[in-house]
């Protein structure tokens, strides 16, 4: 059952600026993966989405301090109100 849905969910996951062949071959590479450098992979993306992220945060605030792009960077994440629970005194921090 596990495997039907990751190939379903892997089938309704494809990127909008990916030929269906390229898309075919990522998900055989992922497969072939073990599953402990799947996970090596998928963490070495969330840290490059973070990245990237905080670049686009400090080209918009250029006035931001590290940790006020931090905040400004977990506030894109989270829901608001989470984050407004979580972190009250980043109420003031944009994305």
């Amino acid at each position: 059952m596990a495997a039907l849905l990751c190939e379903k969910s892997a089938a309704t996951m494809r990127s909008m600026d990916t030929a269906p062949e390229a898309d075919q071959v990522q998900v055989e590479i992922y497969r072939r993966m073990t599953p402990e450098r799947r996970l090596q992979a998928g963490i070495e993306l969330s840290r490059t989405c973070r990245e990237l992220l905080a670049e686009g945060v400090r080209s918009r605030h250029p006035e931001y301090d590290e940790p006020s792009v931090r905040l400004a960077v977990i506030r894109i994440l989270l829901p608001e109100n989470l984050f407004l629970t979580a972190y009250p005194q980043g109420r003031h921090i944009l994305p």
